[in-house]
C-alpha cells in the first residue's frame, strides 16, 4: 500500500444549500508533487481552504500522518508540519529578504513577532536564513528590501519563508499565477527542487507547469473529483477535455 501522508474521505462543504465541495476523496502520497486542477468554479480553492482549516467541512474527514485533523485549528495543523503558501505573495514588503526569512525561522522556534529580541539573538538565525535564500536562488539579494523585487522573485522568497517553517507537507496556492514565461519556468523548477524530501500539494492553473512537475493530478469539476492520475492519463480523459472546452489532437490545452 502506498505511503499516504494526507487523505480525505467524502470531504464535503455546503454553503446555504450550494455544495462547493462534494464527497472528495484525496490520497496524497508521501514525497510526491500532487496537483489539484479544474476549471474556474470547480471548488479547488474551497477544497484547499478545508485542508488548511480556514473552512470547516460540512461532512467528511481529513487525516494527516494517520491523525484525524478534521476539527483542528490552522495553528494546530501548522505545528504538525502542514504549511500553506498563499496565493497572494505573503511577505513583508518593507523588510529585507533576510528579515522575512528570519521571521519564518522565529515562528518555528516559537519566537513569532518577538521584535524585542536583541539583534544578537536574531543574528543567530542569519546563517540558516541565508542558506534558505540560497536554496531559492536569492542569497545574493539577502539585504535587498523586498518591495524592490520583481514579482517572480517575491514568490521565490515566499517559498523560502515557507521552507523556514520546516513543512512536511507544503501547500502551494497558484504559485505561478500572474507570471511571465521566464518566471513561470524558474518557479516550476524551484518547486521541483524544494520537493526533495517533502510532499507538495498545489492548486495550479498552468498546465505546462503541472505536466512538467506533478506526479499525480486530481481534476475537480463542480466540486467533485472528475479524474485522477498522471498527466499523460488525465490529459487524454475525454471528460476532462470537455470540462476545459479545448483540445488539440486529443490533448488538453490549458486550464484558464
Amino acid at each position: 500500500m502506498a505511503d499516504i501522508i494526507l487523505q480525505t474521505k467524502d470531504l464535503t462543504k455546503e454553503f446555504k444549500g450550494f455544495t462547493a465541495v462534494s464527497k472528495v476523496n484525496l490520497a496524497v502520497q508521501r514525497g510526491s508533487i500532487h496537483a489539484l486542477i479544474g476549471p474556474n468554479g470547480a471548488g479547488k480553492t474551497t477544497c484547499f481552504n478545508l485542508l488548511t482549516k480556514f473552512l470547516e467541512p460540512t461532512t467528511g474527514t481529513i487525516t494527516f500522518n494517520g491523525h484525524d485533523i478534521t476539527r483542528e485549528q490552522p495553528a494546530q495543523i501548522a505545528r504538525r508540519g502542514v504549511i500553506r503558501s498563499f496565493q497572494i505573495s505573503a511577505v513583508f514588503p518593507h523588510l529585507t529578504l533576510m528579515e522575512n526569512v528570519r521571521l519564518g525561522l522565529q515562528r518555528k522556534l516559537g519566537w513569532s513577532f518577538h521584535f524585542w529580541k536583541s539583534e544578537k539573538q536574531l543574528d543567530r538565525l542569519n546563517g540558516e536564513a541565508v542558506a534558505l535564500l540560497d536554496q531559492v536562488g536569492l542569497a545574493d539579494m539577502a539585504d535587498e528590501v523586498t518591495v524592490n523585487l520583481p514579482y517572480g522573485r517575491k514568490r521565490a522568497l515566499e517559498i523560502a519563508t515557507t521552507l523556514a517553517m520546516e513543512p512536511e507537507l507544503m501547500l502551494l496556492d497558484e504559485p505561478t499565477q500572474g507570471m511571465g514565461h521566464e518566471d513561470v519556468d524558474r518557479v516550476a523548477q524551484l518547486i521541483k527542487k524544494v520537493s526533495q524530501g517533502r510532499t507538495i500539494l498545489m492548486v495550479e492553473h498552468n498546465m505546462g507547469v503541472v505536466s512538467t512537475i506533478a506526479d499525480t493530478i486530481t481534476v475537480l469539476q463542480r466540486g467533485a473529483v472528475l479524474a485522477e492520475g498522471p498527466y499523460a492519463e488525465v490529459s487524454r480523459n475525454r471528460q476532462v477535455m470537455e470540462a476545459y472546452m479545448g483540445t488539440v489532437d486529443g490533448e488538453l490545452q490549458g486550464a484558464h
